[in-house]
Protein backbone atom coordinates (compact mmCIF):
# COMPACT_ATOMS: atom_id res chain seq x y z
CA UNK A 1 0.00 0.00 0.00
CA UNK A 2 1.28 3.15 -0.90
CA UNK A 3 0.69 6.04 1.52
CA UNK A 4 2.44 9.05 -0.32
CA UNK A 5 -0.36 11.78 -1.67
CA UNK A 6 -1.09 12.65 -4.96
CA UNK A 7 0.77 15.20 -6.77
CA UNK A 8 -1.11 18.11 -6.04
CA UNK A 9 -1.00 21.86 -4.46
CA UNK A 10 -2.70 23.68 -1.50
CA UNK A 11 -3.55 27.44 -0.97
CA UNK A 12 -2.56 29.01 2.13
CA UNK A 13 -5.06 31.11 2.87
CA UNK A 14 -4.84 34.08 5.24
CA UNK A 15 -8.07 35.26 7.35
CA UNK A 16 -9.40 37.46 9.68
CA UNK A 17 -11.74 35.32 11.83
CA UNK A 18 -10.72 31.76 11.61
CA UNK A 19 -13.95 30.50 12.27
CA UNK A 20 -16.33 32.64 9.80
CA UNK A 21 -13.96 31.57 7.33
CA UNK A 22 -14.00 27.85 8.25
CA UNK A 23 -17.91 27.74 8.43
CA UNK A 24 -18.04 29.53 4.65
CA UNK A 25 -15.91 27.14 3.41
CA UNK A 26 -17.32 24.01 5.12
CA UNK A 27 -20.52 24.86 3.03
CA UNK A 28 -18.49 24.58 -0.09
CA UNK A 29 -17.58 20.82 0.97
CA UNK A 30 -14.34 21.20 2.65
CA UNK A 31 -14.06 19.69 6.23
CA UNK A 32 -11.34 20.35 8.89
CA UNK A 33 -8.87 17.34 8.91
CA UNK A 34 -6.20 19.50 11.34
CA UNK A 35 -6.74 22.02 13.52
CA UNK A 36 -3.51 23.77 15.56
CA UNK A 37 -5.40 27.14 16.75
CA UNK A 38 -4.35 29.68 14.58
CA UNK A 39 -4.01 27.18 11.55
CA UNK A 40 -6.25 24.93 10.17
CA UNK A 41 -6.44 22.08 7.14
CA UNK A 42 -9.31 21.90 5.14
CA UNK A 43 -10.12 18.84 2.39
CA UNK A 44 -13.37 17.69 0.43
CA UNK A 45 -11.99 14.21 -0.03
CA UNK A 46 -12.15 14.11 -3.66
CA UNK A 47 -8.37 16.53 -4.22
CA UNK A 48 -9.88 20.46 -2.40
CA UNK A 49 -7.03 21.19 0.11
CA UNK A 50 -7.38 24.63 1.80
CA UNK A 51 -5.10 26.09 4.69
CA UNK A 52 -6.14 28.99 6.98
CA UNK A 53 -3.93 30.80 9.01
CA UNK A 54 -4.84 34.05 10.74
CA UNK A 55 -1.26 33.68 12.11
CA UNK A 56 -0.61 37.51 10.34
CA UNK A 57 -1.06 40.69 11.34
CA UNK A 58 -4.08 41.55 13.18
CA UNK A 59 -5.26 44.17 10.11
CA UNK A 60 -4.14 41.50 7.46
CA UNK A 61 -6.44 41.26 5.22
CA UNK A 62 -7.70 44.95 4.92
CA UNK A 63 -11.48 45.36 3.69
CA UNK A 64 -11.35 46.54 -0.07
CA UNK A 65 -7.68 45.50 -0.42
CA UNK A 66 -7.92 41.50 -0.55
CA UNK A 67 -5.82 40.13 -3.70
CA UNK A 68 -6.26 36.71 -2.83
CA UNK A 69 -8.17 34.42 -4.94
CA UNK A 70 -9.39 30.78 -5.52
CA UNK A 71 -10.46 28.56 -8.23
CA UNK A 72 -12.20 25.39 -7.07
CA UNK A 73 -12.90 22.79 -10.03
CA UNK A 74 -16.30 20.50 -9.65
CA UNK A 75 -18.60 19.08 -12.05
CA UNK A 76 -21.16 20.25 -9.28
CA UNK A 77 -20.99 23.77 -10.32
CA UNK A 78 -24.76 23.95 -10.52
CA UNK A 79 -25.38 21.80 -7.17
CA UNK A 80 -22.68 24.05 -5.55
CA UNK A 81 -24.11 27.48 -6.35
CA UNK A 82 -27.77 26.38 -5.28
CA UNK A 83 -26.07 24.88 -2.20
CA UNK A 84 -24.17 28.27 -0.95
CA UNK A 85 -27.11 30.61 -2.53
CA UNK A 86 -29.76 28.34 0.27
CA UNK A 87 -26.92 28.95 2.72
CA UNK A 88 -27.14 33.07 2.28
CA UNK A 89 -23.48 32.82 1.78
CA UNK A 90 -24.12 36.23 -0.17
CA UNK A 91 -24.77 36.81 -3.43
CA UNK A 92 -24.67 34.57 -5.87
CA UNK A 93 -25.45 34.55 -9.83
CA UNK A 94 -26.36 31.57 -11.11
CA UNK A 95 -23.74 30.11 -13.01
CA UNK A 96 -22.94 30.99 -16.69
CA UNK A 97 -21.16 29.62 -19.68
CA UNK A 98 -18.09 32.44 -19.86
CA UNK A 99 -16.20 33.34 -23.22
CA UNK A 100 -12.63 31.99 -21.78
CA UNK A 101 -14.74 28.21 -21.65
CA UNK A 102 -16.07 27.95 -18.31
CA UNK A 103 -19.57 27.18 -16.38
CA UNK A 104 -18.84 28.92 -13.35
CA UNK A 105 -20.37 31.56 -10.59
CA UNK A 106 -18.64 33.19 -7.84
CA UNK A 107 -18.59 34.83 -4.67
CA UNK A 108 -16.53 36.15 -1.65
CA UNK A 109 -15.38 34.75 1.38
CA UNK A 110 -15.86 37.02 4.75
CA UNK A 111 -12.39 38.48 4.31
CA UNK A 112 -13.47 38.97 0.36
CA UNK A 113 -11.13 36.57 -1.03
CA UNK A 114 -12.63 36.09 -4.44
CA UNK A 115 -13.81 32.18 -4.93
CA UNK A 116 -14.87 30.93 -8.30
CA UNK A 117 -16.21 27.39 -8.90
CA UNK A 118 -16.21 26.22 -12.13
CA UNK A 119 -15.96 23.18 -14.85
CA UNK A 120 -14.93 23.48 -18.46
CA UNK A 121 -17.99 24.19 -20.47
CA UNK A 122 -16.78 21.45 -23.26
CA UNK A 123 -17.13 19.15 -20.11
CA UNK A 124 -20.81 19.24 -19.40
CA UNK A 125 -23.36 17.25 -20.16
Amino acid sequence: MNDAPPHSIAAILPCSDLDASTAFYEKLGLSVVSDYGSYRLLEDGKGWQLHLTNESQPTWPERDQNPFGLYLYTERVADLAGAVRDAILGPVKAPTHKPWGMYEFALSDPDETLVRVGWPSRLME
